[in-house]
């Protein structure tokens, strides 16, 4: 069995090291996704989710120098949020009219409240954790009860349907659902739970 390659308070002081390519390297593959699709669910153009990206990477560059896990604080989780979103409103509110820095900031103060744009994230960071905890699953579970969960828990398809796809019995259908379901629950679970 398999976890997380750093656990994610490991990484994040990794990251503190600006010197360490491996790391952010690390950091972009879990978390790049996340913020593109959030983006793009806010309508940004694919040229502005690029800059959206970097920006949250350069902010988070600067302000992790002196990193220290310190969960009185606050989650990263919140922290992100707060970058991505700001980050988002910037682009897109520039994009409209060409305005004054102080309004862009009011504007983004403002948006820290949306209840749109919180049930986005809320939606996003769901995926995120179920992208994370799919990558394990693709290491301890064979290719046919992968296949199995994909067709009929994934896309919907009836347990005979799937069964006589895949040259299986439904039995086994259940039981490749059932196995890959608690385990998915259980990273998730387990993610969660270390992000404080």
């Amino acid at each position: 069995m398999i976890g997380p390659i750093t656990t994610h308070i490991t990484l994040l002081e990794r990251v503190g090291n600006v010197g360490d390519e491996s790391a952010w390297n690390e950091f972009y593959a879990r978390y790049g996704p996340l913020i593109r699709n959030f983006a793009r669910r806010r309508h940004v153009g694919l040229a502005d989710v690029d800059d959206i990206v970097q920006d949250v990477l350069l902010t988070l560059t600067k302000s992790m120098r002196d990193f220290k896990y310190d969960p009185a604080r606050g989650k990263f989780r919140s922290y992100l949020k707060t970058l991505v979103v700001r980050s988002v409103y910037r682009k897109t509110f520039q994009k409209k009219q060409p305005v004054l820095l102080e309004d862009i900031d009011g504007a983004v103060d403002a948006s820290e409240g949306d209840v749109e744009s919180e049930a986005m994230w809320e939606e996003e960071w769901r995926q995120y954790h179920v992208r994370q905890a799919m990558r394990v699953i693709a290491v301890e579970y064979n290719e046919q009860d992968r296949n199995a969960f994909e067709l009929y828990a994934a896309q919907g398809r009836g347990a005979q349907d799937t069964a006589e796809v895949l040259g299986l019995n439904v039995d086994q259908v259940y039981k490749a659902k059932s196995r890959i379901l608690s385990r998915l629950a259980e990273l998730i679970d387990a993610q969660v739970a270390e992000e404080g």
